[in-house]
């Protein structure tokens, strides 16, 4: 398989553009070199845990404070990645922007071992095995672990409205193989696997991850009638495939609208809650 290392989408044999952005196809990343497979287990339901088992000599890292357990024999420490002190510092920026921590969480085992991770809040765990060169990009802050042959890079939402108004803000994460990443998310999951210049609209900041091909915008919530007392705000956010979606049914805004006191009027959101934070978004 070739990926465009523009953009993440997947290249036919041959192609000498990507179709999907139009980047040259000469620079298109194989996937030859594949990680080793990660052995994991996802239990439970809407607080899920992932449980790794380590073979002698394999690595994951983690965002800090998301272990749950780890075996005796598994080591771990707390890191800056980068080659030199310039490329440390200007990950740590970029893991502060995207909502994470400043230091990743190393763990390697010395023989047969275990370590657990789960998410901060009632959610799912996905994972991802992503080839080489392949990408996927998902909201900000939901980052739980992956192996160590697998980057996490800062993704600027490139549409001005997607950033006012998408629900996640200006800044997401991207996600690129080779090897197995895993996120959280909140509520209960559902997948979408949109074709060539299908749309799917959904409430905004509930989108959790998207491949790197599909195209995410917003648009009107409809008529005035309808963002005015429809309770969904001023916008939806739209995302145009070919590529697959994957849609959080629960935001930590939402949750908090619900447990705040004397609330009411149900779960509707007035028109101004749509315009949120540049930086942040509706999970923060």
């Amino acid at each position: 398989m070739v990926f465009c290392t523009h953009c993440g989408n997947r290249l036919s044999e041959g192609a000498r553009f990507c179709p999907n952005c139009g980047a040259p196809a000469a620079g298109a990343t194989v996937a030859a070199t594949a990680a080793e497979p990660l052995e994991y287990a996802i239990q439970g339901d809407n607080l899920q845990v992932v449980r790794i088992k380590l073979k002698p000599g394999q690595e994951v890292y983690a965002e800090a404070g998301k272990m749950l357990y780890k075996t005796a024999n598994v080591e771990w420490e707390s890191r800056m990645a980068g080659d030199g002190l310039g490329a440390k510092l200007l990950g740590a920026l970029k893991r502060k922007l995207m909502g994470e921590s400043l230091f990743w969480t190393y763990f390697r085992s010395n023989g047969p071992g275990e370590v657990g991770f789960a998410g901060s809040y009632p959610g799912r765990i996905q994972a991802f095995e992503l080839a080489a060169g392949q990408s996927v990009i998902v909201q900000r802050d939901s980052f739980v672990c992956a192996q160590s042959s697998v980057q996490v890079n800062i993704e600027f939402v490139k549409r001005i409205g997607a950033g006012f108004f998408g629900g996640e803000g200006f800044i997401l994460e991207r996600l690129t193989g080779p090897g197995t990443a895993l996120i959280h998310g909140g509520g209960d999951f559902v997948e979408f696997n949109l074709g060539p210049g299908e749309k799917l609209q959904v409430d905004t900041g509930c989108v959790v991850g998207f491949d790197a091909s599909v195209t995410y915008d917003v648009e009107l919530a409809g008529g005035i009638k309808t963002m005015i007392f429809g309770g969904e705000g001023l916008f939806l956010a739209t995302l145009t495939g070919p590529g697959r979606v994957i849609v959080q049914s629960l935001t930590l805004e939402k949750l908090r609208r619900e447990l705040a006191p004397a609330r009411t009027g149900g779960d509707e959101r007035g028109p101004l809650g749509a315009i949120t934070n540049i930086l942040g978004s509706e999970d923060r």
